[in-house]
This record gives structure tokens, sequence and C-alpha cells, in this order.
């Protein structure tokens, strides 16, 4: 089975438009970073050094330092299909992070997107 495509881009391609869309909506950088620490357990400088490197995302998911547990708590629908259906486990990571981005995009506040 081949990889799909996403796996090989880097991060730091995507990035500006996670923060293009926040901040259409009237969110910020900041908070985007803040969901990519809670999810992948980055330091700002750590996730900073990512992006700078051009890690791709099987990469960077691959050397987060700890996945929130509570990302499993994320359910729905991004691109038609239920996250937590999802059966490649990278897949399903990055449609996680998708999906808080989207959260954020819609207004929904920080601690409900960070399932407090």
């Amino acid at each position: 089975m081949t990889k799909h495509r996403i796996f090989s881009i880097s991060v730091a391609s995507v990035y500006p438009h996670y923060i293009a869309k926040a901040e259409k909506k009237g969110r910020t950088k900041a908070e985007v970073d803040e969901i990519i620490r809670w999810l992948t357990g980055y330091s700002q400088k750590a996730l900073e050094s990512e992006l700078a490197k051009g890690t791709n995302f099987e990469d960077f998911f691959a050397r987060a330092p700890r996945l929130n547990p509570a990302r499993e708590l994320i359910t729905g629908v991004i691109c038609g299909i239920r996250v937590e259906a999802i059966e490649d486990p990278l897949m399903r990571e990055l449609r996680y992070l998708d999906k808080l981005i989207d959260e954020l995009a819609r207004g929904k506040a920080m601690e409900k997107i960070l399932r407090g």
C-alpha cells in the first residue's frame, strides 16, 4: 500500500494556511500554535524548529514529544469522513489537527477546542 501524499508534505507549507484560516475568522497565530502544542506536546521553540527544518507530517507526528491522550475525544466529520472512524493512525492525527483548526475558525471557545 502506498503512503498518502499528504504524509510527505512539510508542515511548514500547510501551517500558513492554518493561520490564514484562523485569522480570517478573527483568531490568532498564537491560538493555532496553542492547538498544535496541545495536540503534539511540542514546546513553542520545538514547534518553530520543526517548521524551520521543513519536517513532513509523517516525521512531525512520529517525533511528537507527547501526543495528547485527550485527542481521542475529538469527534465529528472532516472532509466528509468521521475522524473517529479513520483507520490509518497517521491520517487520524492529521485529521484531528484539521478538525481543531476548523473548530477554531468556527469561533469555538479555546477551552472546548482543547477538550478542557
